[in-house]
C-alpha cells in the first residue's frame, strides 16, 4: 500500500505541478488503532513554483483526492497556508509532524518546521480545540446505550489530549497509546480502554456494542469538569519568522533568487 500511495504522491505533483515536501498517514492508522477496513487517511504539505505566488489573484490552497473505492483519502494544505495555521498553533497539524507513519518529505523542510513548532506551539489553543472536539462528539456519537465503538475514540481521544496539556507534557502525541500510558493510571480503566483498543482493531469501522460504563463515566466526568478551561486566548504571534521561512523554503525547493 506504501508504494500505491508513493505513486499518487508522484501523480499529485504531476498533474498539479507543485513539490510535496512533506507526507504523513493520519487518522487512525497514525493513531494506532485502525479497524480491518479502515482506509488510509493520507495527509500532505505542498509549494507550488514561485511565479504562483507573485499574483494578487485568490487561489485554491487545498488539494482534496479520493479513489474511487474511498480506500485512500488524500488532502493538503499549500505551504502558506500552512504557515498561518501554524501561526494559530493548530492541532491537526501539529499532530501530522508527528506522525509515525510518514511516506515523504524533504530533510531541510521537515527538520526547520519542526523547530518552527516549538516557537509556535500554544496550549491555551490546542487545550481549547480538544476541548470542543470533545464536547461536539460526546453530544453527537455517545448518548445511547449502544454505541458505535469506534467513536468512543472520537471523544476518548481528544479528552485525554485536554489532560495532557493540563499536566504540562508538551504537544500532544499523535499515537494514542502514549496518550493512554501518560494519563491513564486507573487500572480498571485502562484495562477497559485497551479491550476497546481490541475490539476496534479486530472488527470492523461501523460495529456497534453496548455502552462502556467505565469509560462513559470518565468521559463525562472530565468533559463537565474541563468546560472551565474553554475559554481561548488570541495568540499575537510575528508573521516575520515565517515569512523568513517560506522564502527560504521557496529558495531551497525551486532555487529562486530572492
Amino acid at each position: 500500500m506504501k508504494e500505491v500511495i508513493l505513486k499518487e504522491l508522484r501523480k499529485v505533483e504531476e498533474e498539479k505541478d507543485v513539490k510535496i515536501l512533506y507526507a504523513c498517514e493520519s487518522g487512525s492508522r497514525a493513531w494506532g488503532f485502525e479497524s480491518k477496513n479502515s482506509d488510509y487517511d493520507v495527509r500532505f504539505i505542498y509549494i507550488h513554483k514561485t511565479n504562483w505566488y507573485l499574483s494578487v489573484d485568490k487561489k485554491r490552497d487545498v488539494i482534496d483526492l479520493f479513489s474511487d473505492d474511498k480506500e485512500l483519502d488524500f488532502s493538503g494544505w499549500d505551504l502558506k497556508k500552512t504557515l498561518l495555521l501554524l501561526k494559530k498553533s493548530n492541532p491537526p497539524l501539529l499532530e501530522w509532524f508527528q506522525s509515525p507513519v510518514v511516506y515523504q518529505k524533504e530533510e531541510f523542510f521537515y527538520n526547520e518546521f519542526r523547530k518552527l513548532m516549538n516557537l509556535y506551539y500554544s496550549p491555551k489553543s490546542c487545550l481549547y480545540h480538544y476541548l470542543h472536539m470533545a464536547k461536539r462528539n460526546h453530544k453527537e456519537y455517545l448518548k445511547g446505550d449502544i454505541v458505535q465503538l469506534k467513536k468512543y475514540f472520537y471523544v476518548l481521544r481528544p479528552v485525554l489530549a485536554c489532560l495532557w496539556i493540563e499536566k504540562n507534557l508538551g504537544m500532544v502525541p499523535t499515537e494514542f497509546y502514549k496518550l493512554v500510558d501518560g494519563i491513564v493510571k486507573d487500572v480498571q480503566l485502562k484495562k477497559d480502554i485497551d479491550h476497546l483498543i481490541l475490539l476496534k482493531q479486530n472488527g470492523l469501522e461501523k460495529d456497534t456494542g453496548r455502552k462502556i460504563d467505565s469509560i462513559s463515566n470518565f468521559l463525562d466526568f472530565q468533559i463537565n469538569r474541563l468546560r472551565e478551561e474553554e475559554n481561548s486566548v488570541a495568540l499575537e504571534r510575528s508573521n516575520k519568522i515565517l515569512n523568513q521561512f517560506f522564502l527560504n523554503t521557496l529558495k531551497e525547493i525551486n532555487g529562486s533568487n530572492l
